[in-house]
């Protein structure tokens, strides 16, 4: 396959098996958009495959794009596909859960709560105006749930600890934004294996809740502004960034990666983001992330 930099690359990923003749669709989907097919090169026999193209990325997304609700796929330059810094989200993207909502299990409201977040996910709410909203009926919760509810209930979505672990093997840096809370955030930075977080503290008065979050908002601008101050801070050029969220309040984060020319990808994700991507993972786990920098299964690092 050539790898001169003007060649750009199309990757299929499929959740189970990647049929061949959806590959030869993608090519003549590829022709059909003005772009040249150069080759192709499985990572995986009938899992992941590239298909280098000369031509323009965005004719060739727009051709593709009704292939995806059959397979994830990712259209990009050929060259600098490892990116070196990892920001994303953290509840439903890099675990499976909604730390606010079962924390209001514990308190007995988690389908109120819980309508307030997929709301806020979708964009129908301002962000900061839910959090206080919910923040406020958790008042009276003692702090020793927070505890309990990470050691029962905070899970890694599979293929975290792979991208992590994968990621940083070649020197990559992980930054963990999110609109939750510190203490859920600094277990899983551990868990998962990110260098740095940003996220909200919970207002604490003696052993309970006091149903206040203490200090400014990590909301969509800061989590876009986190972005840039870590790119900045590592001496990194914009393309080798990846960004990875699921809700409404990741889109400035995401668009950021994308307007580097880097990777802005969402996560099994509402609508409000996944149409603000350039990388939807409907079909697969965060393995996709690897697959997308042309990372092959026996470079994943694992365990």
């Amino acid at each position: 396959m050539t790898s001169a930099s003007s060649t750009n690359v199309a990757t299929l990923i499929a959740a189970d098996r990647l049929e061949t003749g959806l590959v030869s669709e993608a090519e003549d989907r590829l022709r059909g958009a003005g772009a040249e097919p150069i080759g192709h090169h499985w990572f995986e026999a009938e899992k992941a495959i590239d298909i280098a193209f000369a031509g323009n990325i965005a004719a060739v997304r727009d051709a593709l794009r009704p292939l995806e609700s059959q397979t994830d796929i990712v259209v990009q330059p050929a060259s600098n596909r490892r990116k070196m810094l990892l920001v994303s989200d953290m509840d439903s993207t890099i675990i499976t859960i909604e730390c606010i909502d079962e924390l209001a299990d514990y308190a007995g409201i988690k389908a109120e709560i819980a309508e307030i977040t997929e709301r806020a996910m979708q964009g129908e709410l301002d962000f900061e105006g839910a959090l206080r909203a919910r923040v406020a009926l958790l008042k009276g919760l003692h702090r020793d749930t927070i505890r309990q509810c990470i050691d029962e209930r905070v899970r890694l979505t599979p293929g975290a600890d792979i991208l992590l672990k994968t990621m940083r093997s070649w020197g990559a840096h992980g930054l963990l934004v999110s609109g939750g809370f510190t203490d859920f955030v600094a277990a899983v930075v551990d868990m998962a294996g990110f260098d740095s977080m940003a996220a909200n503290r919970l207002g604490i008065s003696g052993e309970y809740l006091d149903g206040t979050v203490d200090g400014e908002i990590v909301d969509a601008r800061e989590k876009a502004r986190q972005l840039h101050q870590a790119r900045q801070q590592l001496g990194l050029n914009p393309e080798l960034v990846l960004a990875a969220g699921d809700g409404a309040n990741d889109i400035l984060m995401v668009e950021a990666a994308i307007e580097g020319g880097g990777i802005g990808a969402a996560y099994h994700a509402k609508p409000a983001l996944a149409d603000k991507s350039n990388f939807a993972i409907r079909h697969n786990d965060l393995t996709a992330l690897l697959f997308a920098q042309g990372v092959r299964r026996t470079e994943w690092v694992m365990g």
